[in-house]
């Protein structure tokens, strides 16, 4: 047997080519149901600013992940492993870090996704106060990391976990199996997306007036006197805009998951640079309509309620409607707001969010995939322990399936699903730094190394620069969505030192799996031709975050 086919036969199987990598990320676009409603209630008029720069941002990038990707064709797990190895002659601590942050980043979109799709149903079924949405048992009260957030058991825990269970069954069966199912919801669930994009523009309802004042002037929310209007661009308005471009990143830049399935592809040569390519064109579309249809329609919104003035001068802000209504901040109502941006009637309303239930379920699906055969590489190369590199006869890594079921049941429980996505995308960025700075380590490193795609240059160094930008906009604008997130997701991100040293030194006595060893082997195609920069870059990097949170407003 090849070394190819070895690995074949004991792991992952080669069956899907790169338009099913395609239909596993396609859940990608549903990610804009996530935080859609978060961003514009903290941002404002320019939350479709927001997203428009951040897809952009995303784009950009993806070129350098195609490029380090085709430099491993048997690796799977996405470019975190990639961009691992590039980190790995320069530092044995900070490889490993590179695969557990993307991992913790995307491992949420299951419950998260899983939670909204219950709420979802359970607003379209029965009234808010109904006794099944205001049922709650309190497990743990977690105030001390953020205000209010407990651990409770309630109906969107049983039907989330009811959610995941059945995601985990059909993912058993393996990445083809996975593929199709996943085409067939795509093109349903892509659906209602498309339609609320392209109806307002079809119409001419995004250019009318009162649309238009929807959109501008471009001004950041501002609160005076507990009432929302338009703010000045001062740091108040700057950290705002930089909080609704740090969590964009977790939805937008997603779409490099289309190169987590390398080692499944029948043709890698060709099929990674096309799976990025042409996921990252359908999430362009979407991320750049659905949220300029969705700010257009509804504005700031109107009073529903008038702030109260306590007896120590204290003001409560005003409740409103629109954008701006609790239930849009949370993502439990954005469903039904998006079906009545094409003027939908109750039947109509409760088929599209139906559909966005399946969008959910979708992008539930591609993280799962994606962040499972994360943990399975992770094992393989020897950052994390060795249970997880377990696959079932369908070359499905089940082992990693099922420590991310439990670490998402986990999360379900908890009582703030947007404090649990802005926490977990400190993670993403710092995964997105290390692996936007290891394309130019490759490329030094691994200069003579065969590249199925090859970035030009300037992308690269686009990228490299972007890697700055986002953990300057981590800096400042992680804490708009919790005085503890931008700490938390810190600490996360350094769980993962105990973890491998565990696996390096206790599983494996100090020694690394051949496959991995085999790279840290000076040879005549691999030098360390980067010297000090790696080092440099690093340094650079927790500086710039720091200067980022300098300016954040307190």
């Amino acid at each position: 047997m090849t070394t190819a086919e070895s690995a074949q036969a004991q792991g992952l199987q080669r069956k899907i080519s790169w338009t099913g990598a395609f239909w596993v990320a396609s859940g990608v676009p549903a990610l804009v149901l996530f935080s859609i409603g978060s961003i514009a209630a903290t941002v404002g008029k320019p939350a479709w600013i927001v997203w428009a720069i951040s897809i952009a941002f995303g784009f950009l990038q993806a070129f350098t992940y195609a490029e380090i990707a085709g430099l491993y064709p048997n690796k799977s797990g996405g470019a975190s492993v990639y961009g691992a190895m590039a980190w790995l002659r320069y530092s044995k601590f900070v490889a490993p870090i590179s695969v557990w942050c993307n991992w913790f980043a995307w491992s949420p979109v299951l419950s998260i996704g899983s939670g909204l799709a219950a709420g979802y149903l359970l607003m379209a079924l029965f009234a808010p106060d109904a006794a099944i949405n205001t049922w709650q048992i309190t497990l743990l009260d977690l105030g001390a990391i953020k205000t209010g957030l407990t651990l409770r058991i309630n109906a969107v825990f049983i039907l989330g976990a009811t959610i995941l269970l059945t995601v985990f069954g059909i993912q058993h069966g393996g990445i083809l199996r996975s593929a199709k199912t996943q085409k067939i919801l795509a093109i349903a669930a892509l659906f209602p997306l498309m339609v609320i994009a392209l109806v307002p523009l079809l119409t001419g309802d995004v250019m009318s007036a009162q649309s238009l004042s929807h959109l501008f002037p471009i001004a950041p929310l501002a609160w005076d006197k507990g009432l929302a209007g338009d703010g000045v661009w001062n740091a108040a308005g700057l950290t705002l805009m930089a909080g609704g471009l740090f969590i964009a990143a977790w939805s937008t830049y997603g779409f490099e998951t289309a190169v987590c399935y390398t080692s499944e592809f029948k043709d890698p040569k060709t099929d990674t640079f096309k799976a990025i390519f042409y996921s990252g064109l359908l999430c362009i579309v979407v991320f750049l309509l659905v949220p300029l249809a969705f700010q257009a329609h509804f504005g700031l919104g109107n009073v529903v309620t008038q702030p109260v003035v306590a007896a120590d001068g204290a003001i409560t802000n005003a409740v409103y409607d629109g954008i701006l209504s609790p239930d849009i901040y949370s993502g439990m109502g954005v469903a039904a707001a998006m079906a009545s941006i094409i003027g939908a009637g109750p039947a109509i309303t409760n088929l599209l969010i139906a559909m966005m239930i399946l969008a959910l379920v979708l992008a539930i699906m591609t993280s799962m995939a994606g962040s499972s055969r994360t943990l399975y590489q992770a094992s393989a190369d020897g950052w994390l322990p060795k249970y997880l590199s377990k696959v079932n006869e369908h070359g499905a890594p089940t082992a990693a399936m099922w420590t991310d079921l439990c670490f998402n049941l986990v999360l379900l429980l908890l009582s703030d699903y947007v404090f649990v996505l802005a926490a977990s995308n400190v993670g993403y960025i710092i995964f997105n730094f290390l692996n936007l700075n290891a394309g130019w380590i490759h490329r030094m490193d691994r200069g003579t190394w065969a590249r199925p795609y090859k970035a030009a240059s300037w992308l690269l160094a686009i990228g490299a620069l972007l890697a700055f930008v986002n953990v300057f906009l981590m800096g400042m604008g992680a804490n708009v969505w919790g005085a503890g997130t931008l700490m938390t997701g810190l600490v996360v991100a350094a769980l993962v030192v105990p973890v491998f040293l565990f696996r390096h030194y206790v599983q494996d006595g100090g020694v690394f799996p051949e496959s991995t060893s085999s790279d840290l082997q000076a040879t005549s195609d691999i030098e360390n031709k980067a010297g000090v920069l790696p080092y440099v870059t690093l340094i650079a990097g927790v500086a710039v975050m720091a200067i980022g949170y300098s300016f954040s407003a307190s």
